[in-house]
C-alpha cells in the first residue's frame, strides 16, 4: 500500500476536501499522512488522519483578525494572499514538507503549496495537482468572474481568442513575484520553472478538478489527465463532532429556518452582515440559524427567540435542514449548499466567490448579491423571491440529488491509484 502525502493551504474550506481524500485512502489500506498549518492538528486527528505541520502557522502571519480582513476584504485580496501569505515563507514550506515526504510514494498538493513541484522534482515523486474550484483552471473557454472586477460579467462573453491574450497578460505582469521561489529552486538544484507557478502548475502525472461537473464541465483547454471527480466532502468540528445538541433541538422545535454563514474566512471580516441578517429574518417572520465562527460569538440574550447563533455546525447535516442559504460563495460551503438542494442567495467577497456565485445562479438556484452597503430590506427581498419561486426549489433539489449521488473522494482516489499503478 502507498504513503500518500496530501497537503494544502488557507481556511477549512481549503482544508476538508484532503480530509476527505485522506480518509478514503486509509479505508482503502493506504498510509495517507496530512501536512498543512499547525492549527488544524486537532481537526485533523481527530479525522484518525496521521498529521505534520508545515509552515507558515496563522501566529506566523501577524495579527490573525488583520491577516483574515485582508486575506479577504481587501481590493486586491488575491494578490495579497499569495505576496504576503504565501511567498514569503515558501523557504520554509519546502523545508517542512521535504522532511513529511520521507519514505512518501506520491504527493498531492493544492494550487497555492507552491513549494509541491520543488519537493517532488527533488525526491523523484509523482505529483498529483489539484483544483477545488473552476476558476483555478483558467480556462480561456469558461472564463471566470475576477474578483477584481465582479461587475464585469460581460467579459464571459468573449471568446477564446481575446481571453487567451488575458490570460498571458496576466502571466507576464505577475511572473516577478516569484524570484524568491526560483532562486530556492536554482538552490535546490532544480532546472527553471517552465511555466508561471500559478497558472501553469500542472501535473504531467494527474490533476484532480475536486469539483462537480455540475459547476464547470470540461474544456478543451484544460490541462491533459485532467479527471473531474465531484467534490470530496467532510465537514466534521475540531474535535470530530457532527451538529450540536442545541441546535438539533432547536431546529426539531420549528419550521426550516433560514441559515446564515460566512464560511471560516469572511467571517472575519463580517461587519453588519448577521445584524441584518437578523432583521432581515424577522421582515420575513422566518427562524434563522446564524454559524458565526469562535471569534464572533453573539450573545444568546440579544437575539430573538427565533434565532440561534452558533460558532460551527457541520454544513451537511444543517443545510439539509434549511429553508434557504445565505452565504459568501466560499467553493466548500457552495458544494455544501448545491448538495443540500436548497435555494441560496450568495453575498460574495473576494477570490473564486464571485466566480461561484455567478456559476450557481446560471444553474437557476441562487441569488446574488454584493455585500458592500447590504441593508435588511435587500436581503429579505432576495430571499422572498427566491423562497416563492417554485422553479427554483425544483430545480435546487434536482442538482441536490445529482451532486448526492457523486462519490468525489472515492473518485479522486480511483484515480491516484491509477496513476500509482502507471508509475
Amino acid at each position: 500500500m502507498a504513503r500518500v502525502v496530501l497537503t494544502t493551504f488557507g481556511s477549512l474550506g481549503d482544508l476538508h476536501p484532503y480530509v476527505a481524500l485522506a480518509r478514503e485512502l486509509l479505508a482503502r489500506g493506504h498510509r495517507p499522512l496530512l501536512a498543512t498549518h499547525g492549527l488544524y492538528r486537532e481537526r485533523v486527528e481527530a479525522a484518525g488522519i496521521e498529521f505534520r505541520a508545515v509552515r507558515p502557522d496563522l501566529a506566523d502571519l501577524g495579527d490573525p483578525a488583520e491577516t483574515m480582513r485582508r486575506a479577504i476584504a481587501s481590493p486586491r485580496a488575491t494578490e495579497y494572499v499569495v505576496r504576503r501569505l504565501v511567498l514569503p515563507h515558501v523557504r520554509a514550506s519546502y523545508e517542512d514538507l521535504l522532511a513529511a515526504c520521507e519514505g512518501a510514494d506520491a504527493l498531492v498538493g493544492h494550487v497555492l503549496t507552491v513549494a509541491v513541484p520543488l519537493v517532488a522534482e527533488k525526491l523523484g515523486l509523482p505529483r498529483v495537482h489539484t483544483v477545488l474550484q473552476p476558476l483555478t483552471l483558467f480556462s480561456a473557454h469558461d472564463p471566470p468572474v475576477l474578483s477584481t472586477a465582479p461587475a464585469s460579467r460581460w467579459a464571459l462573453r468573449l471568446p477564446p481568442a481575446v481571453w487567451k491574450p488575458l490570460w498571458a497578460l496576466a502571466r507576464a505582469t505577475s511572473r516577478p513575484w516569484f524570484r524568491g521561489l526560483d532562486a530556492l529552486r536554482a538552490e535546490a538544484g532544480l532546472p527553471p520553472a517552465s511555466g508561471h507557478p500559478l497558472l501553469d502548475d500542472f501535473s504531467s502525472v494527474l490533476n484532480l478538478a475536486l469539483f462537480s461537473p455540475v459547476l464547470a464541465r470540461p474544456q478543451p483547454d484544460w490541462p491533459p489527465r485532467t479527471v473531474t471527480t465531484g467534490f470530496a466532502f467532510w465537514d466534521r468540528d475540531g474535535a470530530g463532532e457532527g451538529m450540536p445538541a442545541a441546535l438539533r433541538e432547536f431546529l426539531d422545535a420549528g419550521p426550516p429556518p433560514l441559515v446564515f454563514t460566512l464560511g471560516s474566512s469572511a467571517v472575519w471580516a463580517a461587519g453588519t452582515f448577521y445584524r441584518e441578517a437578523v432583521k432581515a429574518a424577522g421582515l420575513l417572520g422566518r427562524r434563522a440559524v446564524l454559524l458565526t465562527g469562535p471569534q464572533l460569538a453573539v450573545p444568546a440574550g440579544r437575539l430573538p427567540g427565533d434565532v440561534m447563533a452558533v460558532p460551527y455546525a457541520p454544513h451537511s447535516e444543517l443545510f439539509a435542514r434549511a429553508a434557504a442559504i445565505v452565504h459568501q460563495g466560499g467553493i466548500g460551503t457552495t458544494g455544501q449548499a448545491l448538495r443540500a438542494g436548497r435555494p441560496m442567495l450568495i453575498v460574495p467577497f473576494s477570490h473564486d466567490q464571485p466566480d461561484n456565485a455567478v456559476r450557481c445562479a446560471r444553474l437557476g438556484v441562487a441569488g446574488v448579491v454584493q455585500r458592500h452597503g447590504l441593508r435588511a430590506g435587500r436581503l429579505a427581498g432576495s430571499l422572498d423571491a427566491l423562497l416563492g419561486d417554485p422553479a427554483v426549489r425544483a430545480r435546487a433539489e434536482q442538482i441536490g440529488a445529482q451532486i448526492r449521488g457523486e462519490r468525489g473522494a472515492s473518485a479522486a482516489v480511483n484515480a491516484i491509484e491509477g496513476a500509482l499503478a502507471r508509475g
